[in-house]
């Protein structure tokens, strides 16, 4: 339970310095954790705890539009702990800042439970791996998320990276072979990795999502294009990214992409990827550079945006001390 407590804590105290003031969590979560709270008493890590969701305004999420009834707007305020009894709960109340964002119009997504809460097996980076693959690979949820013959996706590389990058979501392609970016985009990422001096399995690739968010109005076929996860599918697999996060202990996060950097620094924090990109940001206590994703390149190849990314790439090497010769600092530079 003291791990439940600690990412309660950090998460709180991270939505809190991006400004955010107001989470939204069931009042039956909000029930649940203040019942908890003021079940034991004493402890400074749960102290904190208490602080910082007591400065959190805790709302029931809007249904269809609508803003919450009368009386729902809570404070999780009193009582002392040194454990949350109900770790759903907890869970819900740091991760459901994500559930408040709108939805795309036309595009409802699935309805999620709360986000899991993820507790390692003791032993080394292989056995806890392989325990999270695991968990997340056969997660009744997460598999109720593909269609059929079709495959949940976890992360791939080295469990000693010192660079870790974090996508968006599974594509067509990766549904399909169970590995984030084998497509077009994991084509030229890795273009970008050996550009660096690596290979491909010397760094760890991941996801925000590990599933393919489904379009509706395709029963039965093969899924034709793709959408932006929603903030509850986002909020359901935080923990699942967390855990390999915990895993490989990275020296350095990449942020691939809008949906990464909402999904890593929170939504609404940034309205546009330029806000965030080539600057350095901090996620579960590790430094995160943000760039724009692969397809971003894909889309129009020149090397004006080629080297966009390339300069925070550059930024990447110099930070975990790998050789930049000057034909790399070159690279994609007009001449």
């Amino acid at each position: 339970m003291r791990a439940v407590l600690s990412a309660l804590s950090e998460e709180l105290k991270r939505l809190k310095s991006t400004g955010v003031k107001t989470i939204a969590v069931s009042a039956e979560s909000v029930a649940a954790l203040r019942e908890t709270l003021a079940r034991r008493s004493d402890g400074n890590q749960t102290s904190e705890v208490r602080r910082q969701t007591s400065e959190t305004r805790v709302l029931r999420p809007e249904v269809g539009g609508q803003k919450p009834e009368d009386g729902s707007q809570k404070r999780v305020a009193g009582g002392r702990s040194s454990e949350v009894g109900n770790t759903t709960a907890a869970a819900e109340a740091v991760r459901s800042p994500h559930s408040a964002l709108r939805i795309p119009a036309g595009e409802a997504g699935p309805v999620l439970p709360p986000p899991p809460v993820v507790e390692l097996p003791a032993g080394d980076k292989a056995t806890r791996w392989a325990a999270l693959g695991e968990l997340v690979l056969k997660h009744p949820v997460c598999q109720a998320q593909v269609r059929p013959g079709k495959k949940v996706v976890l992360g791939v590389g080295s469990l000693d990276a010192q660079i870790m990058f974090v996508g968006e979501a599974p594509g067509a392609e990766e549904e399909i072979q169970g590995e984030p970016f084998v497509g077009p985009a994991g084509q030229l990422l890795t273009k970008m990795i050996l550009g660096m001096g690596l290979k491909r399995e010397e760094v760890y690739i991941g996801n925000i999502m590990n599933w393919r968010p489904q379009l509706s109005g395709q029963p039965g076929a093969d899924q034709v294009g793709n959408r932006p996860p929603t903030a509850a599918e986002m909020a359901f697999c935080l923990p699942f990214l967390r855990a390999q996060i915990e895993i490989v202990q990275p020296a350095v996060l990449v942020a691939l992409g809008k949906t990464a950097l909402d999904g890593l620094l929170g939504p609404g924090r940034f309205k546009t990827l330029g806000e965030a990109r080539g600057l350095w940001h901090e996620f579960a206590g590790k430094p995160v550079m943000v760039t724009y994703h692969p397809s971003y390149i894909l889309r129009e190849p020149t090397n004006r945006k080629k080297r966009l990314i390339w300069e925070d790439l550059l930024k990447v090497m110099d930070r975990v001390g790998l050789p930049v010769s000057e034909k790399q600092r070159g690279y994609f530079l007009d001449r």
